[in-house]
């Protein structure tokens, strides 16, 4: 492996002993809950479909992902990792992560923009096969930095919504110069990870950082496409008065058909007492949006980067600032209004202080597809032209199919009349 500038996470914290321990303790829980992973395992162990290749990856460093980590390094792979969000790495799980057979680990929790993209410039280092990234920093950086190592490149994975966005705008401008799945595009991804796992880990996360209750309290989703939605859904069922604002008439619709109230930012903002960002946009929520809001309002992002909020606008209207509570920070306005924001901005559900991620079961999936997806490129890499691309449903059913059979839950099958049915246009009423 190369040598790099920044050295793995093991060099850089006080007692790397008793963080690997931990570490170890939170991998091993998680393990234990992730059947999907648990069956590809078999499979990569006896298999060894990464033998001989790197692979890069970029994401939140906690312990489901390193689960992932781990399956790959167990595959055959040399793995080098990093974190791909400054506050949502786990210290302790990527000194862990660094003690595993084949696996370097440089992701380290509160680095500023110049040690995050040394961490991924480590990586990058390594001379990775294939990238699996949450939020494309990682493959921006290979195309703007080190387009000769693109050639070595078998292809990628982008794990989310903002990720993906960017690559295709990427690939629509002819820049794309490898293929790479768009895993969040999968209905394994979509319908539980964006849903279920950001709709119940960000209210935890808010909920564990403010002490605070939804109950009877007016939350205001930014967005509703998959992670909105499961926002919405979660608040809905925790007694909240949900009201949406969203960009898409047919989101809005949908909203208002599913029983939301649907109002635009400016307006909803003077009855909000939290406000959820879910779109992977900038200035979701602005000046004007400040300026209306009610003393006490809880401002959390759930999106991807720290732009949703605009925090530029924010600072400029505040007259003070303080944090009254870990991951926290309270802005002042000039006549007395106290507008609270969680975790810098941040993705709140992997930044504030307390937060875990997507649930452990829910990252299983969406891990497995991962997997699976990384597994097609290597066996199939000449089917692949550079550019963005589906993964094929029959990994994402593959992943689905390996999750019922560990929950013992049992579906019916199309019989061949039943197929044959489905595939004519001859059959008349």
């Amino acid at each position: 492996m190369s040598q790099t500038a920044l050295s793995p996470i093991t060099d850089r914290v006080d007692d790397p002993e008793a963080a690997r321990t931990e570490g170890r303790r939170k991998l091993d829980w998680a393990r234990a809950h992730m059947p999907i992973l648990a069956a590809l395992r078999e499979s990569f162990e006896a298999e060894q479909p990464f033998e001989g290749l790197t692979i890069g990856m970029a994401m939140h460093v906690e312990a489901k992902t390193g689960v992932l980590a781990e399956l790959l390094a167990e595959g055959g792979a040399e793995v080098a990792i990093t974190g791909c969000n400054p506050l949502s790495t786990h210290d302790d799980v990527s000194v862990a992560l660094d003690a595993t057979d084949r696996v370097t680990s440089y992701a380290r929790r509160g680095v500023d923009d110049e040690e995050y993209y040394d961490a991924i410039e480590a990586v990058i280092a390594h001379g990775p096969a294939l990238t699996v990234d949450d939020g494309g920093d990682l493959v921006f950086r290979i195309h703007e930095r080190h387009p000769e190592l693109i050639d070595g490149i078998v292809g990628g994975c982008e794990e989310t919504t903002t990720g993906v966005h960017r690559l295709r705008a990427m690939d629509a401008d002819g820049a794309l110069e490898y293929p790479v799945f768009a895993v969040n595009d999968t209905p394994m991804k979509t319908l539980f990870d964006n849903v279920h796992g950001t709709g119940e880990s960000a209210l935890s996360a808010i909920a564990m950082t403010t002490n605070l209750s939804f109950s009877g309290k007016t939350v205001v989703v930014g967005g509703y496409g998959y992670c909105g939605r499961g926002v919405a859904r979660k608040a809905d069922g925790l007694g909240a008065n949900v009201v949406v604002t969203e960009v898409d008439p047919r989101r809005a619709l949908e909203a208002h058909m599913e029983g939301y109230d649907v109002a635009p930012m400016r307006e909803a903002a003077a009855d909000a007492d939290v406000v959820v960002t879910t779109t992977g946009n900038r200035d979701v929520v602005t000046r004007e949006d400040f300026e209306a809001m009610p003393d006490g309002v809880l401002l959390a992002n759930a999106g991807h980067f720290d732009v949703e909020v605009n925090l530029e606008d924010l600072a400029d209207l505040a007259v003070d600032r303080y944090a009254p509570r870990d991951g926290i920070e309270t802005y002042e306005l000039a006549d007395g209004r106290r507008l609270n924001v969680l975790a810098e901005g941040r993705l709140v559900n992997l930044a504030a202080p307390v937060s875990l991620g997507h649930p452990v079961e829910v990252m299983d999936q969406s891990f497995g597809v991962q997997a699976v997806a990384v597994r097609e490129l290597v066996e199939h890499r000449d089917d692949y032209d550079a550019g963005v691309h589906d993964v094929p449903d029959e990994l994402d059913r593959e992943v689905a199919e390996t999750k019922l059979a560990a929950e013992g839950i049992e579906i019916d099958d199309l019989s061949e009349a039943q197929r044959e049915y489905m595939d004519s246009w001859q059959h008349g009423t």
